[in-house]
């Protein structure tokens, strides 16, 4: 039976992404021989291999737009993406069965209509074009009556959908309920009580206690996969010392640093133009004046302080205002005077001293860097002849023997990050590295080079109880200490229930007001809000802290305000996402009672044939 316009808007989408896959030579064509049509069937409805084909391409090539990488059938599969596409036009083959088996379907007028609007089909006027439209269907590979047969089908599938989503309502009792769930806030007090309220002491754990509180917490001391790599290594700094600089050289650098070490006088000066001489002639006499100052000049003339700051400035570089500018003192001002821009007042902010450092004084600094630039250099010109040398059979050992390159070992994990460790190239290869791969020279990229190799590979294990005695022993003190103060806590929390205040116990209560169950407070101990929504008021309860015990009471239960926009808002929110929730289950078993009447084929050899010609 036909329908009217219900949901023919969203039968584009199914044009649009016809179109989408249109340039079918980012991945190649699909060329199929043996006449090869169908991957199966719903029903009476066949599964086409072209649609198949398509999906599939289109959620490979939605996959590299949020990637940025191209996708191989591969990749596809290792993601399961294949299987997803297969099960969704599985589902489309069952909604048109079912739509067929009821007779429901749209008529031509709109189907010509959602044509009309496909702006891929419309001509320079804006509106359908017969040759746009062959033209872009020649490109997809399809014919028009293959392509107005997807369309009606996408419709009646939407017309299905929307029968289902758009009448599924709740009822308001379950509404309600998860409203006044979501909503409702509790008031409490609570305190902590930390080790120094201890009223008795620590005992001294046995041998067996340690043993037995170690093997209920082994996972703490249980190292990661562990990887023990011999490695050589040569930095900079390793052989800066053995670099040697003559005067000559040091001499040429600090001249060719001279500015750098010899500053002259500077000023910082901020500079306010003008449109004319007469305009900072009188502001110039304002400020004389005692009228205004050089900042209310600025904010005057809508403008920020920043915006007339020049920095340090030379009296070169302050061309004919230099000599006017270098006249004055600190926090003066001085103009008119000229500017690239007309005539300006400058006021000065400090004025830096010259500053000269002579040769024998800059040496120090310019032997640490010319040893570490000439150091890196050095190794630079290695590391070719290194890596030829492991490349020709050298092992790490001799290639440490023979050269400045220091041997190291190292059990590498995770948490490692001592010495080379430090280093992301190293860990970057030290996480790749197999027992088949041979030592080579990479960058350490500071000028330094390393090669590593896989020695063995340490599966997870526990470190063993002596080397963490220590450890333990302070895991089992607190642990002892939170129990203690915990049965410190239930006698409080009998108090408090009695009738005593947490100042009259010497507690430093902790006010929460009108919290929901999904507040965030900083620095709240974990558990204290979820105890909270299991408690009534006036309850009391005590709780184990991190080594510390909670003592808490809660003192009021507000129910959800109805009339309020923020609970109006988060009932539309709840109604909505349930309806949602709901419907989609009813889809699902729809469409699962569909294809457990009308029978599921697939054709396993035909699902491979198209993947077997997919490039």
């Amino acid at each position: 039976m036909a329908r009217g316009k219900s949901s023919i808007g969203k039968t584009l989408v199914w044009g649009l992404l016809i179109l989408v896959v249109m340039g079918f030579g980012a991945f190649g064509t699909v060329n199929f021989t043996g006449g090869l049509r169908g991957i199966g069937s719903v029903g009476d409805t066949e599964i086409s291999v072209n649609d198949y084909t398509r999906a599939l391409q289109t959620e490979m090539r939605a996959f590299e737009a949020q990637t940025g990488q191209p996708m191989t059938l591969e990749q596809a599969q290792q993601f399961g993406i294949d299987r997803q596409v297969l099960a969704q036009v599985v589902t489309n083959a069952a909604l048109d069965d079912e739509a067929a088996r009821i007779g429901l379907s749209v008529g031509d007028d709109q189907v010509a209509e959602a044509l009309s609007q496909v702006s891929a089909f419309q001509g320079p006027d804006g509106k359908f074009n017969r040759e746009s439209y062959s033209y872009a269907l020649r490109n997809a590979g399809l014919t028009e009556a293959e392509f107005e047969a997807g369309l009606r089908s996408e419709s009646a599938r939407n017309l299905l959908n929307s029968a289902i989503y758009s009448g599924t309502t709740l009822p308001d009792t379950y509404v309600d309920t998860l409203l006044g769930w979501a909503g409702e806030t509790r008031d409490f007090t609570w305190a902590r009580i930390g080790s120094d309220a201890l009223e008795t002491g620590l005992p001294v754990p046995s041998d067996e206690e340690l043993q037995a509180w170690y093997d209920d917490h082994v996972a703490q001391f249980t190292l990661p996969e562990t990887k023990v790599i011999t490695y050589a290594w040569i930095t900079p700094d390793m052989i800066v010392d053995s670099v040697e600089l003559d005067e000559d050289t040091l001499r040429a650098a600090y001249d060719e640093r001279s500015a750098e070490f010899n500053l002259p006088e500077r000023r910082l000066v901020e500079r306010l133009v003008f449109g004319n001489e007469a305009e900072a002639q009188a502001a110039k006499d304002r400020i004389d004046a005692g009228e205004i100052d050089f900042e209310g000049l600025v904010l005057e003339r809508g403008l920020q302080l920043a915006d007339t700051d020049l920095g340090d400035m030379t009296k070169d570089a302050l061309g004919e205002a230099g000599d006017g500018v270098y006249a004055i003192d600190t926090g003066e001002v001085a103009g008119p005077l000229p500017s690239t821009f007309g005539p300006a007042l400058y006021r000065v902010n400090a004025i830096l001293h010259a500053q000269e450092t002579p040769f024998e004084e800059a040496v120090p600094m310019l032997r640490d860097e010319l040893a570490l630039d000439r150091a890196r250099r050095v190794i630079e010109g290695m590391a070719q002849s290194l890596d030829d040398e492991l490349a020709g059979g050298a092992t790490l050992e001799e290639l440490a023997g023979d050269t400045e390159m220091e041997l190291g070992e190292i059990a590498y994990n995770a948490e490692s990050d001592e010495a080379i460790a430090g280093y992301d190239a190293f860990r970057e290869a030290a996480d790749a590295v197999t027992e088949d791969d041979y030592p080579s020279i990479s960058d350490l990229g500071d000028g330094g080079v390393f090669a590593m190799r896989l020695d063995e590979i340490r599966p997870p294990a526990p470190r063993p109880f002596e080397e963490v005695r220590d450890q333990v022993a302070a895991g089992w003190d607190k642990d002892k200490t939170t129990e203690l103060l915990l049965t410190q806590a239930e006698d409080l929390t009998q108090q408090i229930a009695g009738g005593a205040s947490f100042a009259d116990l010497g507690l430093e209560p902790m006010q929460e007001q009108t919290l929901t169950r999904d507040a965030q407070i900083a620095d709240m101990p974990a558990g204290l809000l979820e105890a909270a929504f299991e408690m009534q008021p006036g309850d009391t309860r005590a709780l184990p802290g991190d080594g510390a015990a909670l003592v808490m009471q809660l003192d009021a239960v507000t129910p959800v305000d109805r009339e309020s926009d923020a609970s109006k808002q988060l009932e539309g929110l709840l109604k909505d996402r349930a309806a949602s929730s709901v419907a989609q289950d009813l889809f699902r078993a729809y469409v699962t009672d569909i294809q457990e009447r009308a029978g599921v084929n697939i054709d396993q050899q035909a699902v491979n044939a198209v993947h077997t010609n997919f490039r």
